[in-house]
């Protein structure tokens, strides 16, 4: 996808979460979502963040209390973001900043796209909600994901497997067939094992080694 498709995407996206949050009970917002520690509140919080990022200042003084360790980094600030705003207030965050292309300086749209895919999934598999990603969004952001080292390591969690999909032109590795909707794909690449087995076919779905919730995305 070129940029414009991809932020056109992504602010689809955003509206989407919005209305399936909005639609939650206070029950639900607590709940927990496919990332460990991470509650549907938190999520909703870690997306509505992306196009306002802390300023530098900010952002330095949270990594150094998280040690230096990303993934704690970016859970604290969530948190933190979520316990300061109402379920409501997150809600029209997401839809004020919906359109934003403003970026994280660590990040570029690329990763946005992917992100805002997964966790809107990391909310609705827990809660049995369908939320269905756009087809192509899906397809660019399975191709990033396989592409990146850290933090997901796709390629070498995944090696002596042949990922295709069944919806979409999209096919990745070697050896073991895996087949399966890209959306659930994109689970897969991203850690999300035990919410990617159920849609997935193949001898490769064998050869998959079970895996904790991964702690962010």
């Amino acid at each position: 996808m070129d940029p414009e498709a991809s932020w056109q995407a992504i602010t689809g996206m955003r509206l989407r979460l919005a209305d399936l949050l909005e639609s939650l009970g206070e029950a639900d917002w607590e709940s927990p979502s496919l990332c460990a520690g991470w509650r549907v509140r938190d999520v909703a919080a870690h997306v509505a963040l992306a196009p306002q990022p802390p300023g530098m200042p900010a952002m330095l003084a949270s990594a150094v209390r998280a040690g230096g360790r990303f993934h704690v980094l970016n859970h604290d600030v969530a948190v933190r973001h979520a316990a300061a705003r109402s379920s409501a207030r997150l809600v029209a965050e997401l839809r004020e900043h919906a359109a934003s292309r403003r970026l994280p300086v660590v990040t570029n749209y690329r990763n946005i796209l992917f992100d805002v895919l997964v966790h809107s999934q990391d909310v609705a598999v827990p809660l049995g909600r369908e939320l269905p990603a756009p087809r192509d969004a899906a397809v660019a952001a399975a191709t990033r994901v396989w592409a990146m080292g850290w933090p997901f390591w796709a390629r070498r969690r995944l090696r002596g497997l042949r990922l295709t999909a069944t919806d979409a032109e999209w096919a990745a590795g070697r050896g073991a067939a895996l087949d399966g909707p890209v959306e659930a794909l994109v689970l897969l690449l991203t850690g999300r094992v035990a919410a990617a087995v159920p849609r997935l076919t193949g001898p490769g779905r064998a050869l998959l080694r079970p895996a904790g919730s991964p702690s962010s995305g």
